[in-house]
């Protein structure tokens, strides 16, 4: 009887895992709006901590700006953001939110008007421990 229960627990365990596991790999894909104008972009470059790939763009329409993730991955981590950032290591950013998922094409709108002569890398940034994975420089 034990061993019944000990083994239908393992089972259990085991399959939880296998759909937690496969719903962290679901791909992002926010439309883009393709009436705004392209304004700045940059690919991605790795950081210390992570591997990143892909390119940011920004778009923009009538004062109203949004940053886009395309063709984006990232390596997994803990409480990774998206910043508008002054410098490669955020001392001066803008905290664009949550990054939704690792991977796949992803809009954030970008609050005010920032001034992108100032505000120009991209960045994926883990809060908790101030780890950069990484950075596009905007042009």
């Amino acid at each position: 009887m034990k061993k019944s229960i000990l083994l239908l627990a393992l089972a259990v365990a085991v399959f939880g895992a296998c759909k937690k596991q496969q719903t962290s790999s679901i791909m992002a894909m926010d439309p883009v709006d393709t009436t705004a104008q392209l304004m700045y972009r940059g690919a991605f470059a790795n950081g210390p901590y992570g591997t990143t790939l892909g390119v940011v763009k920004i778009y923009g329409q009538n004062n109203v700006y949004s940053l886009v993730l395309d063709s984006f991955t990232v390596s997994s981590g803990p409480d990774l953001h998206v910043y508008l950032s002054k410098e490669v290591q955020p001392l001066n950013f803008i905290d664009l939110g949550v990054l939704r998922t690792r991977s796949g094409t992803q809009v954030y709108n970008i609050s005010g008007m920032p001034d992108f002569a100032v505000f120009k890398y991209a960045l994926i940034h883990c809060q908790q421990f101030d780890h950069l994975f990484g950075s596009a420089n905007l042009q």
